[in-house]
């Protein structure tokens, strides 16, 4: 695969990459939002942009990439992440390669076991059990990875029956786009660990979609990639990791913004975290979820995330891709 995924500083790390998303939960603005937004993403320089996967008030991401292939020349384009029990791996592989060759090998393709189980209720999709979810997309990425490649696939499984089909049209990558997982829990580790070629550390979540503060600190952080190590084995190092930033706030004085954001948690904001522990000041400045300071001191504390954990590509929320630019500047190179 033709990204700098493959390159590495003199240290051994990986450099760098960014990730800028679209917005998850509103179309405001419709489908010219979503140009609009990877445009400036890639003015700032960010490396890929990632469109997410819900069936509410939001454009359809598939289509969404068919068209920012188009608008867009060097960003890589990103699912972040489809919801496997809404498609078909047959068809999504189709969708998948020919994005590919509409954007000239610019695709990252993220699969996810699907989470929010409303949304699956309200189209009468069956959300299924969590061990069910899990084998389902151990299934997909199967089907997947040989389709992905324009191999014939023959598949007997619990969930699908392929039989004799061909991928096609051949994607523009070789072997294939990379496939992204995101994985919290230690079954979706393992799994992601087994597949992907980028795997999304994600914290816990509630039932509602909220991400577990008590798992976003720098020990679950470690917890996490300590069990992909395990289950990738041989395969580690050739895994790229990624997390993604909730909060960035641009600030001369990080520990007054970590002592208001410990305020703000009390009262309950941002509504996308949920405060079931109690964490100290210190603990929300090492996490690697939270970013507070200038943009010189997030730009160390993202070196001493990669040094201690050694996740590398860097994910941030819709809504934070102006904040966080003065920042990409600083590590671009390294």
């Amino acid at each position: 695969m033709t990204t700098n995924r493959a390159l590495r500083t003199p240290a051994g790390l990986r450099r760098f990459r960014f990730g800028a998303g679209g917005e998850g939960n509103k179309a405001e603005g419709g489908a010219r939002r979503f140009v609009r937004l990877a445009q400036t993403a890639e003015e700032y320089g960010y490396d890929t942009f990632a469109v997410p996967d819900h069936l509410g008030d939001q454009v359809g991401p598939l289509a969404a990439l068919g068209a920012l292939s188009q608008a867009t020349s060097s960003i890589r384009l990103a699912t972040s992440v489809l919801a496997n029990g809404f498609r078909h791996p047959a068809v999504l592989a189709k969708e998948a390669t020919t994005i590919d060759v509409l954007s000239k090998g610019r695709l990252e393709l993220g699969v996810g076991a699907g989470w929010l189980k409303s949304e699956f209720d309200a189209a009468g999709i069956d959300f299924g059990t969590p061990g069910q979810r899990v084998r389902r997309l151990d299934e997909t990425l199967t089907i997947l990875d040989g389709l992905l490649r324009g191999e014939t696939v023959d598949f007997e499984g619990e969930f699908y029956h392929v039989r004799g089909l061909e991928g096609s049209p051949r994607p523009r990558q070789g072997p294939r786009p990379p496939i992204a997982v995101g994985a919290g829990g230690p079954r979706m580790l393992a799994l992601a660990a087994k597949h992907a070629d980028i795997i999304s550390v994600a914290t816990g979540s509630t039932p509602d979609g909220r991400m577990r503060l008590s798992d976003m600190t720098m020990d679950k952080t470690l917890e996490r990639i300590d069990r992909i190590r395990q289950a990738a084995g041989d395969r580690f190092d050739h895994i790229e990791l990624n997390w993604t930033i909730a909060a960035v706030v641009l600030t001369d004085d990080r520990v007054r913004a970590a002592e208001t954001a410990l305020q703000a948690l009390d009262s309950g904001y941002p509504p996308t975290i949920a405060r079931d522990v109690d964490l100290t000041v210190d603990d929300l400045l090492e996490s690697p979820y939270l970013a507070f300071g200038s943009a010189a001191q997030i730009a160390e504390q993202i070196r001493e995330i990669r040094r201690r954990t050694t996740m590398s590509y860097v994910g941030i929320f819709p809504g934070q891709t102006d904040t966080f630019a003065p920042v990409i500047p600083l590590l671009q190179e390294e």
